[in-house]
C-alpha cells in the first residue's frame, strides 16, 4: 500500500508522467490479501461465475498459483457468466459475473491503475471514484449551475457494452508503458461470456459486474471530460459585455439620484421623493438584472450520464449537442443516445441522479442575513433540487407493499413477507429503508415532503407488528413505547440491554457528508499484516486446532444469520460471528463434501481431541 501511495503521489505531482514496470506489483502476495479483504464482505463474493470458484477456499496456495501464472504469463481469465436484471423502463440489463479468482486479479489490477489515474481524473467526474458519489455531483450542480439558462441531459448508448477495445487500450498505453500489464487488460477484455452454456466472444465493451469495469469506463470517458472542459469550453465561453441590462442600469441611476435629492429635501417635497423612491425600487425589483450577454458551459458527469448547463441560446445548445455527438463517434467510437440527450430550459425540471433539478425564477424579496435594512431576491437564479415523490418514493412504497392506494390516498398496510422475522429484524429493515431514502434526498429543498413517507413507513411497521401479535396498533405502541414519546424494540447485547428506536425521517437532513469516506490505507496496512494473512500464516485450524496440515484455507459463507448451528463448523462461525473460518484442508473437505456422509460424531471427537 505504501508503494501504491507513492505512485499516487507521483501521478498527482506530474499529470503527464508515464509509468513503467507496474506489472511487478501484481506479483506481490500482500496485494492479494488486501484485494481479498476488499471483496470478501460483498454479497457477490459467494456468487458463482462459470464454475464453483468463490471467496470460499481462499488460501496461500491460491495466491501462489495466481502469481506463478502471472509471472510466466500463462494466466488466462475465464469467461464471465451472463445474467440479466430488469431496468426501470422494463428492459433487461446484462451483467457479467467473473469467477472469484478473476475478481482477485481484477481488484489487484484496479488498485494499481487507480493509483495512477485517480489524480489525473477531473473534478467533474463523480462515478465509481473514492471520495466521490451522487451527492458530490449534486452538490457541484447546486453550486455551479446558478443562473444557467439551458440544460443538456447527456446519455451514452449502452456505454459499458460499446466501449471500443482498441480505443481503450490506446488510451491506457499513453499513460502506462508496460506491455505485460496492457496484455493482461487485453485478456480480460477478450475473455468472452457464457450465456445458456454457450460461449460468446466479446468484440467490444466491458462486462457490467466486473471489478475493473467502472475504472476502465472512467479512463475512456475521461477523454470526454477533457474535451468539454478544455476544447469545447475554450471555443464557447465568452465574458459578459456588461453586467446589467440597460433598463436596470437606468433604474439604478434614477434611485441614486433620488437618494441624493432626499438627503437635501425637507417637508412635503421629501415625502414625495420618498414615495417615488419606493415606486422606483419596486420597478427595479421586477426588472431583469443580468444582461445575459455572456456564454458559459458547466458540466458534471456520473458514469455514463452527464449534465451540461449552458448560458446561451437554443441554437448554441444544438451546436454543442452536435459537437458532442461528433467527438463521441469519431474519438471514442461510441454513440450519443439522441433520444435521451434532451435540451431543456432551466425553468423546467430535468431528472438527474434521481433528483428533479431546475433553476428558480423567483423574485421574492428577503432580508439579507447579517445586514440590516437590506433586501435581495435571494432565490432568483439559484438551483432547486427536488424530491420526485410520485415517480420515485411513491413507486418504492407501492412496489414493496408498504402502502396501497385507496380512494386516491396512500394507506399504510402490513407486510406479510416480514411476519416470520424477529422484532429486531422487522424494525431494522424499516429503519434501513427509511434512512437510506431520507439520507439520499437530504440535499433536496423540499425535504419536508418525506415527512409523509416517514409516516407511511412507521405505521406500516406498526401494522406489521399488530398483524404478527394479533392486536391493534395501540396495543403495539403500549408494548414497545419506552416512555419518552418514542417507541422501539429491546434487545440484549454484551453491554447489556439496548433499545432500537424507530428512525426519524428528519435525521436524513442532518446527515453530514453522505459520501464514502476513504482512510489512509498506507498507514493502516503499511507495517502490519492483514487479518486474513495472519490467520492463514498462523498454520492453525480454527475448527479442529491442528497445526500439522499441509494446507490451510478460508471457508466463506454469505451470511452468518443463515447458519443453523447443526454442524460443528456452523457453531464455530456463529460463536466467532465471522463469515470466514481459517481451516485445514481436511476440515474444509469434510465441510463441503456432499458425496460422502460425514461422521459428525467422529468430527466432533477429533475437534475436542485436538483442543
Amino acid at each position: 500500500m505504501e508503494i501504491l501511495a507513492k505512485i499516487n503521489k507521483n501521478s498527482n505531482k506530474n499529470k503527464e508522467e508515464t509509468f513503467t514496470r507496474l506489472y511487478r506489483y501484481l506479483l506481490r502476495p500482500d496485494i492479494y490479501y488486501t484485494a481479498y479483504k476488499n471483496l470478501y464482505a460483498n454479497n457477490g463474493a459467494a456468487t458463482r461465475g462459470v464454475n464453483d470458484d468463490t471467496a470460499d477456499g481462499f488460501s496461500e496456495d491460491k495466491i501462489v498459483k495466481i502469481i506463478a501464472s502471472l509471472k510466466d504469463e500463462t494466466y488466462q481469465p475465464n469467461a464471465v457468466r451472463r445474467t440479466y436484471i430488469k431496468k426501470t423502463n422494463g428492459k433487461q440489463r446484462p451483467l457479467g459475473i467473473p469467477t472469484f479468482t478473476d475478481k482477485l486479479v481484477q481488484e489487484a489490477l484496479r488498485m494499481v491503475l487507480e493509483a495512477v489515474y485517480e489524480p489525473v481524473f477531473l473534478d467533474c467526474s463523480h462515478g465509481f471514484r473514492p471520495n466521490k458519489s451522487c451527492h458530490t455531483a449534486l452538490a457541484s450542480i447546486s453550486r455551479e449551475f446558478s443562473g444557467i439558462r439551458w440544460f443538456i441531459e447527456g446519455d451514452l448508448k449502452s456505454c459499458f457494452d460499446n466501449i471500443d477495445h482498441a480505443v481503450l487500450i490506446g488510451l491506457i498505453s499513453k499513460k502506462v508503458k508496460d506491455a505485460r500489464l496492457i496484455q493482461l487488460i487485453y485478456k480480460f477484455l477478450k475473455a468472452g461470456y457464457m450465456e445458456d452454456w454457450q460461449y460468446c466472444a466479446t468484440y467490444s465493451g466491458v462486462p457490467q459486474g466486473g471489478v475493473i469495469s467502472p475504472l476502465l469506463a472512467n479512463i475512456c470517458l475521461h477523454e470526454l471530460d477533457k474535451f468539454v472542459m478544455t476544447t469545447l469550453k475554450s471555443e464557447f465561453d465568452r465574458p459578459s459585455e456588461r453586467r446589467y441590462t440597460l433598463p436596470y442600469y437606468a433604474l439604478r441611476n434614477q434611485l441614486a439620484q433620488l437618494k441624493r435629492r432626499i438627503n437635501r429635501a425637507s417637508g412635503t417635497e421629501r415625502q414625495q421623493l420618498i414615495d417615488k423612491h419606493k415606486y422606483t425600487r419596486s420597478m427595479l425589483i421586477k426588472t431583469p438584472a443580468k444582461s445575459q450577454t455572456d456564454k458559459k458551459i458547466t458540466y458534471q458527469r456520473y458514469a455514463d450520464d452527464f449534465l451540461l448547463g449552458i448560458n446561451g441560446s437554443h441554437e448554441d445548445c444544438l451546436w454543442i449537442k452536435n459537437r458532442l455527438s461528433d467527438f463521441i463517434s469519431s474519438s471514442l467510437r461510441m454513440e450519443l443516445n439522441m433520444e435521451k440527450t434532451l435540451i431543456t430550459h432551466s425553468n423546467q425540471y430535468v431528472r438527474f441522479l434521481g433528483y428533479d433539478i431546475r433553476v428558480r425564477r423567483d423574485s421574492k424579496i428577503k432580508p439579507i442575513r447579517g445586514i440590516n435594512r437590506c433586501t435581495k431576491r435571494t432565490l432568483l437564479s439559484t438551483v432547486d433540487l427536488s424530491v420526485p415523490f410520485e415517480d420515485k418514493i411513491q413507486k418504492f412504497i407501492i412496489d414493496n407493499g408498504i402502502a396501497k392506494i385507496r380512494n386516491g390516498i396512500l394507506e399504510p398496510v402490513h407486510r406479510p413477507v416480514l411476519l416470520n422475522c424477529t422484532d429486531l429484524e422487522i424494525i431494522s429493515i424499516y429503519n434501513a429503508e427509511l434512512r437510506g431514502i431520507c439520507n439520499y434526498y437530504g440535499l433536496a429543498s423540499d425535504f419536508y415532503k418525506l415527512s409523509y413517507f416517514g409516516y407511511l413507513m412507521e405505521y406500516s411497521c406498526l401494522k406489521t407488528f399488530a398483524n404478527k401479535y394479533k392486536c391493534h396498533v395501540s396495543g403495539v405502541l403500549r408494548k414497545f413505547r419506552e416512555g419518552k414519546g418514542r417507541w422501539g424494540v429491546f434487545y440484549d447485547s454484551k453491554a447489556g440491554r439496548r433499545y432500537m428506536y424507530f428512525a426519524k425521517y428528519s435525521d436524513g437532513k442532518k446527515a453530514k457528508r453522505p459520501v464514502d469516506l476513504m482512510f489512509d490505507a498506507a498507514k493502516a496496512y503499511g507495517y502490519t499484516r492483514t487479518t486474513f494473512e495472519g490467520r492463514l500464516k498462523a498454520k492453525s485450524c480454527e475448527l479442529c486446532g491442528t497445526t500439522g496440515s499441509s494446507r490451510y484455507e478460508l471457508h466463506h459463507v454469505n451470511k452468518v444469520k443463515n447458519l443453523k448451528g447443526k454442524n460443528p463448523w456452523e457453531r464455530a462461525m456463529i460463536a466467532k460471528r465471522r463469515k470466514t473460518l481459517a481451516v485445514c484442508w481436511e476440515c474444509h473437505y469434510e465441510i463441503h463434501d456432499r458425496r460422502v456422509l460425514v461422521d459428525r460424531a467422529a468430527m466432533e471427537s477429533r475437534i475436542l481431541g485436538n483442543r
